[in-house]
């Protein structure tokens, strides 16, 4: 298997599917709203590179903030944190710091961990990350469109005079609760790290040798 590609096809689906939907979503912001004010004077080539360059950038900045990481079910039962307190209790190892043990992790992910594992470990993982990016860019639009109504109602426009406004505020709610309400990929990412102990723990002579050798390493190039 060419891990290579694997994992950039998985970064890949990261970037477009988030980037994808805050395009979208501000396509059917501008039809309902935006276009009162700004009409629509774009060529249809024109309308669709800006719809790929909106795709592009939204998707490389929410990619890049990596805020999905700073959730409590990305940071619970990380296996590198199990590769931490597995060299803790090891006769004669020194501790292994954070960077050291991800580095550790990744080694092993990528050449001890089967095949088909190794895809699942990135499938639920691109998951979680898509998944919650679709939470937040909808709750943000959600707001968002809830105060444009609430702006519009208070300079006098009746219900019937926002009636696109409205549908796509009740759509981008609903489409937020439902992710919320029917949410599994917070437990289907502490179970894809529980997988990966338990994988961890059944090679255990594996785990400690690669741990041994590391840590011989790391003194190589430590300042005498």
């Amino acid at each position: 298997m060419n891990t290579t590609v694997s994992f950039g096809l998985y970064e890949l689906f990261r970037i477009v599917v988030p980037g994808f939907s805050s395009a979208a979503l501000t396509f059917l912001l501008y039809r309902a709203y935006i276009i009162g004010y700004i009409p629509d004077a774009l060529s249809p080539w024109v309308f669709a590179l800006a719809f790929v360059f909106l795709t592009v950038v939204a998707g490389l900045t929410l990619y890049a903030k990596e805020s999905t990481k700073r959730r409590k079910a990305f940071q619970e039962n990380q296996p590198s944190r199990y590769l931490s307190d597995k060299a803790r209790t090891m006769h004669d190892m020194p501790l292994l710091d954070e960077e050291n043990a991800r580095k550790v992790y990744f080694y092993i992910l990528n050449n001890h961990i089967p095949p088909a594992f190794y895809e699942k470990i990135f499938h639920f993982g691109t998951v979680y990350h898509i998944m919650i990016q679709l939470r937040r860019t909808s709750f943000w639009f959600a707001m968002v469109s809830a105060v444009l109504v609430a702006y519009e109602l208070s300079l006098g426009l009746d219900v019937a005079q926002q009636q696109g406004l409205i549908v796509f505020t009740i759509g981008v709610w609903l489409m937020y609760l439902f992710n919320v309400r029917y949410n599994k990929a917070d437990r289907k990412m502490q179970e894809n790290y529980l997988d990966q102990i338990f994988w961890l723990e059944m090679h255990n002579d594996l785990v400690e040798d690669i741990l041994r050798k590391q840590a011989a390493i790391a003194s190589k190039r430590s300042p005498s």
